[in-house]
């Protein structure tokens, strides 16, 4: 089961300026607040304005890539997905603070993953992930999210016998990111995800009981992840299970795996 990737959504090095009205800032901080607020073609026009500054055009840049990448994320019109490729190709990195330029890999991963370079958007994405924390903690979640389903597209591209590596990975990462924060959404789904992508279908079912438990943790009390770990049960790891078992079998064990989970989440509403 595949989940929708969400946007980015944060430019992290001026988001705290979101209270300041656009008169009081300088182009290149409207340009991030109007990013983050998703109004997309007003933060553009900010960027652009800030590009005329020579000592704001790699930063102009790299807003103008992402608000790019993120209206093509929304529109899928190539049209943007270029514009982002030249305006990340065309910055000099030399000119960024560091939080800018862990925005720039961002950039240039997702650049990657649109391109269906899954593989390589991984690996660009891979060495940042700790960094993306100074982002603050939902540009860090996005990362993971994104980071994970590109192993994931990835892995789906080979024979089954040669997944092993890439949820291997992720297993190892998001268990990581559960002893660091237990409420972390991607990591309490792709664990589960992962395990089953591992064909361990059932340390899966062991896993997504104890992540429906402490989706209760997380920011909206688990009804997203809840939505999401349901879907990955009912539509991903019950049918593989019943599918390992005689057909004869599979209609009635099925039936019996369903009714079982649909008890659990009865009794852990």
């Amino acid at each position: 089961m595949r989940r929708v990737v969400s946007g980015w959504l944060v430019l992290g090095a001026l988001a705290a300026a979101g209270g300041v009205s656009t008169a009081a800032v300088d182009p290149l901080t409207s340009a991030r607040r109007l990013y983050n607020q998703g109004l997309f073609d007003r933060a553009l026009d900010a960027a652009r304005e800030a590009e005329a500054n020579a000592a704001r055009v790699a930063s102009a840049r790299l807003v103008i890539g992402r608000v790019h990448l993120e209206r093509f994320r929304r529109n899928t019109d190539s049209a943007d997905l270029e514009a982002a490729r030249g305006a990340l190709r065309g910055l000099d990195p030399r000119a960024l603070d560091s939080r800018e330029r862990v925005e720039l890999v961002i950039g240039l991963a997702e650049l990657l993953y649109f391109d269906d370079r899954f593989g390589a958007s991984a690996e660009m994405l891979e060495p940042a992930l700790d960094a993306t924390s100074a982002l603050g903690p939902d540009a860090h979640e996005r990362a993971l999210e994104w980071w994970a389903s590109a192993l994931d597209r990835q892995a789906q591209t080979v024979p089954v016998d040669e997944r092993a590596d890439s949820y291997g990975r992720i297993v190892d990462r998001m268990q990581r990111e559960l002893a660091r924060d237990a409420a972390s959404v991607p990591a309490n789904y792709w664990l589960v995800a992962a395990a089953r992508g591992q064909g361990d279908l059932a340390r899966a079912m062991e896993i997504v009981t104890a992540a429906w438990l402490r989706a209760s943790l997380t920011k909206d009390a688990g009804i997203g992840l809840r939505a999401d770990l349901d879907r990955l049960v009912v539509q991903g790891i019950l049918p593989d299970r019943a599918a390992r078992m005689p057909a004869r079998d599979r209609r009635q064990a099925l039936a019996g795996m369903l009714n079982e989970w649909e008890a659990f989440k009865q009794k852990w509403r």
